[in-house]
């Protein structure tokens, strides 16, 4: 009995290892990065193709949130370069800089968007918007997401 334990448990780990998830990931990661990239599709034919829901779920969620966690390290550390060389001054940063007092780190919650969750997050991490709450909130709002296209492809 032991032995039938260790081989369903081995076949569950094999299937999760499968190319998909991995590459899921990935695509999920690029996505929510500044480069071209979409990862619904592949979410959407994993499904067709009968792949577990929750796994891809939890791994393209996780994809995306960490891609935007790093465009908000990424601007968090541009913040430096950009103040040594002076180019946070300007109308451009100014407009910029009111824009996200006005509406602030809850703006984040729009971090889902193609086009312009990208550079919101960016500009979070220029303006050195508190971590924990950037953390929650691009977290609320990939979930968000992946949840409504579960909801989208599975029940309408």
């Amino acid at each position: 009995m032991p032995w039938q334990i260790c081989r369903a448990a081995e076949q569950d780990l094999m299937e999760f290892l499968q190319p998909g998830y991995g590459v899921l990931f990935l695509l999920s990661f690029s996505a929510a990065t500044i480069l071209p990239f979409g990862s619904e599709w592949l979410l959407w034919l994993m499904w067709s193709q009968q792949f577990a829901v929750v796994p891809t779920l939890v791994l393209a969620t996780a994809g995306n949130t960490f891609g935007s966690y790093f465009n908000y390290a990424l601007g968090y550390w541009a913040h430096e370069q950009l103040q040594r060389r002076g180019r946070l001054t300007g109308p451009g940063w100014q407009q910029a800089e009111r824009w996200f007092q006005r509406y602030g780190v809850w703006s984040l919650l729009l971090a889902w968007l193609p086009l312009v969750g990208d550079p919101l997050t960016l500009l979070a991490g220029i303006l050195k918007a508190p971590w924990q709450r950037v953390w929650w909130l691009i977290l609320l709002s990939k979930s968000l997401r992946y949840g409504a296209l579960y909801l989208i492809y599975f029940y309408i």
